[in-house]
């Protein structure tokens, strides 16, 4: 018989260790693994986000992240941060192309500057609630990957977030096809792990470490 996707999480979690996803710019923890960013890192605290800031900042960090790494997303969130403008109701009010030159580092900044005008009115309409997944998808700019990203990290749903890596390293594995679609892939997931958005957190971000380590060591 061959390997369960408990097995694989099982074995990246010996190797690398509980990874502390998301990163905040406020909370003084440092990446366990030494890779990327260096701050913000908050291994086996699940508590967080803690408040609506918290989770204000990892929906915007989730559209900053589109087609870039995160070390480029952590100088534009330091650059809004400087304007005081991680937050929902500021950025409402900022001029597009202000906001454009904040984000600069993270590429694709006028695009990401209209995502995140609209994504902050989206959020102040929320009002404290949890985005159901069909609401983000329908929003401009918000794809499955990024929604399925704010809805485990900001929000602590259990619904698995498939990237890049994941598709790559598990086709390899031979758990599914090399063309299979992102939502067979996020409910192959769903299916065959237990619904907890602690595993599912540490699942994802374990893949990504595993990859920026082993990339030419696939899976």
């Amino acid at each position: 018989m061959g390997k369960s996707l408990l097995d694989v999480y099982h074995e990246l979690y010996s190797l690398y260790g509980p990874q502390g996803w998301w990163p905040l710019l406020n909370h003084k923890g440092i990446n366990p693994t030494k890779t990327g960013s260096m701050r913000g890192y908050h291994p086996k605290d699940y508590d967080f986000p803690k408040n609506e800031r918290e989770k204000f900042e990892i929906c915007i960090g989730a559209i900053l992240a589109q087609n870039t790494n995160w070390v480029n997303v952590e100088k534009a969130l330091d650059n809004m941060q400087k304007e005081n403008a991680i937050d929902p109701k500021k950025m409402q009010k900022m001029d597009e192309k202000e906001l454009g030159l904040l984000i600069r580092p993270a590429g694709y900044f006028n695009q990401k500057a209209k995502k995140l005008k609209l994504f902050s009115k989206f959020f102040i309409e929320l009002e404290h609630r949890v985005p159901k997944r069909g609401e983000l998808l329908h929003t401009w700019g918000i794809g499955p990957e990024t929604a399925d990203s704010i809805l485990l990290y900001a929000y602590k749903e259990p619904i698995f977030v498939v990237d890049a890596y994941t598709k790559r390293i598990f086709s390899k594995m031979g758990f599914f096809e090399k063309g299979a679609k992102y939502e067979q892939i996020r409910e192959m997931f769903e299916k065959n792990l237990p619904k907890d958005y602690k595993l599912y957190q540490e699942f994802h971000a374990l893949i990504v470490e595993h990859a920026k380590n082993a990339v030419e060591n696939y899976p």
